[in-house]
């Protein structure tokens, strides 16, 4: 059976962790530090901190934003379930938002309303790694945290009229003509967990783009518990991801395409994204036509698992939400998971291929 998720891991990956384990050096420290310089480089960003997970990273942005209590944060009905409890449990009122049922974003419409509705912060999840507009998004003039956990990675083209205003700027995030995730937010949350694009088995990375952010950030980290930080066994395991992140990404938009094909044949169809680098294939969801029951019964014949896309989101868990956010509830009954992930074979990819050509 070829499952539905596996992590990459490589013998590289192995390596640094075994190393940590040889030296008896597994709590933060050294290569908490490192991870943290590999993110600047990566992201171009100000400054980070590598944390034990992302809602403890939630928490510390809106720390440093001096957020009150009870404020309203908008959220998608797609994001992760763990968004809208940590919302609660830190003493805030979650916004849940609908999407478009074409791509899985939230559309501006919706943050208008959501604005209306006392939003005070958009916590804007880039779902399936698809890209927004984020000029939109800048325009409402609200503070914007970044979720990148799926979409890390990507980046997006610049106009020349915005290349030649950003001319003498400190901009660090625009490379040539493209600006990358994780540079738009106040602050950006790298989540770590074992199905984000990069992981560490668990954990996230709270970055910070600016250097006017991270000085309100950095006192809160200065002061942070240990048991906050992301220990050196994780951070091994995140550094080595991020340096294969190119090779890994590679193999990953090859079988996207060969995936894609296969699919224009049949009557499913996928997420509307933009193909070059403007969307990390972080994943191959597919939308389908017929009944999910009929769909995974056919591709477990088949030796192939398929789980639901949003089987962990909000509108998966809250019944409100169900009921209110339509379009994303008719994605999460709808929208599957087909197997992308470096360590495929060729003949697994092949299998899939057919599979993908011939669904109900």
């Amino acid at each position: 059976m070829i499952q539905t998720y596996s992590t990459t891991i490589r013998r590289r990956e192995m390596d640094a962790v075994l190393t940590c384990m040889v030296d008896e050096k597994i709590g933060p420290g050294e290569l908490n530090t490192r991870l943290i310089q590999q993110v600047k480089e990566f992201f171009k960003c100000d400054s980070a901190v590598a944390l034990r997970s992302p809602a403890i990273a939630l928490k510390y942005a809106l720390s440093a934003m001096n957020l009150e209590k009870g404020s309203v944060v908008m959220i998608s009905a797609l994001a992760p379930f763990w968004q809208y409890q940590s919302l609660i449990d830190l003493g805030f009122v979650p916004e849940v938002l609908d999407v478009d049922d074409n791509n899985g974003l939230v559309p501006i419409e919706e943050v208008q309303k959501g604005i209306e509705n006392g939003g005070k912060v958009l916590l804007l999840h880039e779902t399936e790694g698809i890209l927004p507009n984020f000029d939109q998004f800048l325009e409402l003039n609200i503070p914007i945290i970044e979720d990148i956990s799926m979409s890390a990675g990507s980046s997006v083209a610049l106009s020349e009229d915005y290349l030649l205003a950003s001319k003498g700027s400190n901009d660090k995030s625009i490379v040539e003509n493209r600006k990358k995730v994780g540079s738009y937010g106040v602050y950006t949350i790298l989540g770590l967990e074992e199905r984000d694009v990069i992981t560490a088995g668990g954990g996230a990375v709270l970055i910070s783009p600016n250097r006017k952010e991270w000085l309100l950030l950095k006192p809160l980290v200065d002061n942070a518990p240990l048991t906050d930080l992301l220990p050196d066994i994780n951070s091994a395991l995140a550094w080595v991801q991020l340096k294969e992140f190119p090779r890994n990404e590679k193999i990953r938009k090859e079988l996207f395409s060969l995936f894609q094909r296969a699919c224009m044949i049949g009557k499913h169809k996928t997420l509307v994204r933009e193909l070059d680098d403007g969307s990390t294939m972080s994943c191959f969801p597919l939308v389908l036509a017929t009944p999910f029951k009929d769909v995974k019964q056919y591709t477990s014949k088949k030796e192939i698992e398929i789980q639901l896309a949003f089987e962990n989101s909000v509108v998966a868990h809250v019944e409100e939400v169900s009921e209110k956010c339509t379009k994303a509830k008719s994605l999460y009954l709808r929208c599957v998971h087909i197997p992308l992930y470096p360590r495929l074979t060729q003949s697994e990819s092949v299998k899939i291929v057919k599979v993908l050509s011939s669904l109900p």
